[in-house]
């Protein structure tokens, strides 16, 4: 799954989370599904976590490269 996780776009990781949740609300899962569910939904969270914080160093080199400007 981490190969998947990687491949995934940040958007993709928050819906496939999404649909992870919506799995879990279901009355319909098994517990052994939902252990399944947590465990791989912990590490796509740590996955795109990862990518949060990369892309946030390097909007903060660009910003001290260039300086810093309101987006308002």
């Amino acid at each position: 799954m981490a190969e998947e996780n990687k491949e995934m776009t940040i958007e993709e990781s928050f819906a496939r989370l999404e649909g992870m949740v919506k799995a879990l609300d279901s009355d319909e899962i098994t517990l052994e599904e939902s252990f399944k569910l947590y465990e791989e939904g912990m590490k796509l969270i740590k996955d795109v976590s990862g990518r949060i914080d990369l892309v946030e160093k390097k909007i903060r080199i660009l910003e001290s490269q260039g300086g810093t400007e309101d987006f308002e």
